[in-house]
């Protein structure tokens, strides 16, 4: 683009209002923005693709949490990936592709420091938000790190068909896992996981107490649980954990949209006798992994022995139903919107 044809408007998701409960669309609104040209070490960015996770439903809240919450009137943010169309910073040109925070619009304008250059012969662009992005590194992290994964150990992944989940278990298979079980929220996605993500048993959670189905599909019980859901998946799974296991919390999708408290795991007193531990876990505490990661997983990925599988929603205007997607479960594998 020259300089007379770059944008000047762009259009961008606002947080009107904090959801109470479940979000609604009135929440939210679609409006059209002023598209600043770049300053001295920025660059102008019109994304290709957007995420949308999980955690973006804390983020809507005012309640005090790890990082702060979406402004009223503003802009929200998220994950992106696009091309550079206008560059005032040394060392990213126009035509790069680059990874940045800052979704929920068509274009951005992004400090150099804060934009990654990604290469779009490597692996799709849209990849770099899921599978070799901060999915998973999520993933990676929390098994490898929090969870002190080892070869051996039997695994036990809730929302398992998901972004973060599906790539737990396929790691824990890789590397050496005795046994990997995951529960999902329908049969389809259940067949998923034992015949493309090769789990040697999977559930849908739906279809009988948490608590009876993982004792089936793990009788010997399980070392490491790596929790997505919370609620009864993690009772469950105390109920299971083998002596000295271990517990990642990644995220409790099961409580997000609460308005009361919800109560507690009512077995936790096992912990004393398993001697087992429980630790959440955040990935941005372990972006010093990044490297490793993407060195051990990218030829994964390349070779397809780590599968990973998407669900793209098309065009901004439908950034908001893809959200609202995560949260019902309708996606398997990362929820991405294409533009």
């Amino acid at each position: 683009m020259t300089a007379s044809t770059l944008p000047t408007t762009g259009r961008e998701w606002h947080l009107l209002s904090r959801p109470v409960g479940w979000p609604k669309p009135e929440d939210f609104a679609l409006v059209e923005a002023e598209v600043p040209a770049p300053a001295g070490g920025q660059v102008l960015v019109r994304n290709k693709y957007l995420s949308v996770d999980p955690y973006m439903r804390g983020r809507m809240s005012a309640a005090k949490s790890y990082v702060a919450p979406f402004e009223l009137g503003k802009v929200m943010q998220g994950g992106a990936v696009g091309e550079v169309v206008a560059s005032e910073a040394e060392g990213i040109a126009v035509g790069d592709h680059v990874l940045h925070f800052f979704g929920w619009r068509e274009y951005a304008v992004v400090d150099a420091k804060n934009a990654v250059k990604v290469d779009p012969e490597a692996a799709p662009l849209s990849a770099y938000l899921g599978v070799l992005g901060m999915t998973g590194l999520t993933a990676y992290a929390g098994l490898l790190r929090t969870a002190s994964f080892k070869e051996g150990d039997s695994v036990f992944v809730s929302g398992a068909a998901g972004a973060v989940g599906s790539q737990v278990g396929q790691l824990a298979k890789l590397k050496g896992a005795s046994r990997v079980i995951g529960s999902a929220g329908s049969d389809e996605k259940v067949e998923l996981l034992l015949d493309e993500y090769g789990f040697d048993a999977a559930f849908n959670y739906k279809n009988g107490p948490v608590g009876e189905q993982l004792r089936a599909a793990a009788p010997d019980g399980v070392d490491v649980y790596f929790d997505n859901v919370g609620g009864d998946h993690l009772e469950a799974a105390i109920g299971s954990l083998n002596r000295d296991g271990r517990i990642a919390v990644c995220g409790m999708i099961s409580v997000y949209n609460n308005t009361e408290p919800a109560p507690g795991p009512r077995n936790l007193a096992r912990l004393i006798q398993t001697r087992g531990r429980i630790e959440g876990f955040l990935v941005g505490d372990h972006y010093d992994l990044q490297p490793q990661f993407v060195q051990e997983v990218g030829p994964w990925v390349r070779s397809g022995e780590l599968k990973y599988r998407e669900t793209v929603v098309e065009g901004i205007e439908n950034n908001l139903e893809a959200f609202l997607g995560v949260l019902r479960g309708d996606n398997t594998g990362k929820m991405i919107v294409k533009l």
